[in-house]
């Protein structure tokens, strides 16, 4: 049996509301920003344009759950304090209303995806939003999908990485492996291996806090346009994985294999041998 939205939310007026759909905006996605920085997530709210779309007293907030299909988690319901006459800027001034934050980050929503834009009015939204669930604690990350399914930008896996999300933490310390990064603005590719003590966990974390993990070609290509490119540009995926028991020297030689596979070398790659 279906549970509408206004089944559990009790809003008097939504014509008092403007929804916000938050969803990919060219550089981040809100469900990662939610994820690493409540702040962060705050300030998409409180951002202007030169429309001031927010232009009524409240703002419901949805973030765009785009692992799934027309879901949205709940980001927050906003009184609009004020509102400056900046554009391009964060200048609504907000505050939460109290009654929804129990929801906030745990409550999952079915609603087919509005027009282009951000902004929409509530009303002609809220009766065709649907309870998909209701998460026992805020959400933090993705699951561990799995060793074979691990195909991940690099602005997803790092909340992953800088929270310690233990289920990632405990499935990638345990293995050895090889591993490929993908520069999406190109397409060059780089190989690389893990095998040391904390395996694919330890050599991941050292890419999540430099964007580059200390290899020279990388490192060349973010001391040059910043940590934002890798942020912007970089997949990370699993080619194969090992029992953290297996020698060294046959990761290595794995890792040879699919340098030759994948033509990271030269032209194509950034992989010097």
């Amino acid at each position: 049996m279906k549970i509408k939205l206004t089944d559990i939310f009790e809003i008097d007026n939504p014509a008092a509301f403007k929804l916000h759909a938050a969803r990919w905006n060219h550089e981040e996605q809100p469900l990662d920003v939610f994820v690493r920085s409540r702040e962060d997530w705050f300030g998409w709210n409180t951002w202007r344009n030169p429309r001031n779309e927010f232009n009524r007293p409240f703002i419901f907030s949805l973030i765009d759950f785009y692992h799934e299909y027309e879901t949205w988690l709940f980001g927050g319901a906003f009184e609009v304090l004020s509102r400056g006459s900046d554009v391009k800027c964060h200048s609504y001034k907000l505050k939460e209303l109290p009654q929804f934050l129990p929801y906030v980050g745990r409550l999952k929503i079915n609603m087919p995806k509005p027009s282009r834009g951000r902004a929409f009015y509530l009303e002609k939204h809220l009766n065709g939003m649907l309870v998909k669930e209701i998460l026992q604690t805020k959400y933090s990350g993705q699951v561990f999908p799995g060793y074979e399914h691990i195909n991940h930008d690099f602005s997803e896996l790092e909340p992953i990485f800088r929270r310690e999300k233990m289920d990632w933490k405990t499935a990638l310390k345990n293995v050895k492996g090889v591993y490929l990064i993908t520069d999406k603005s190109n397409g060059k590719r780089y190989v690389g291996s893990a095998y040391g003590e904390q395996g694919l966990w330890s050599r991941w974390s050292c890419y999540i806090g430099t964007g580059h993990g200390w290899n020279d070609e990388l490192t060349k290509l973010i001391q040059s346009n910043g940590f934002e490119y890798a942020q912007k540009n970089f997949c990370l995926s699993l080619l194969e994985y090992r029992p953290m028991k297996t020698d060294d020297h046959e990761i290595i030689a794995r890792e040879s294999f699919w340098k030759e596979v994948m033509f990271s070398r030269g032209e194509f790659g950034y992989n010097k041998n």
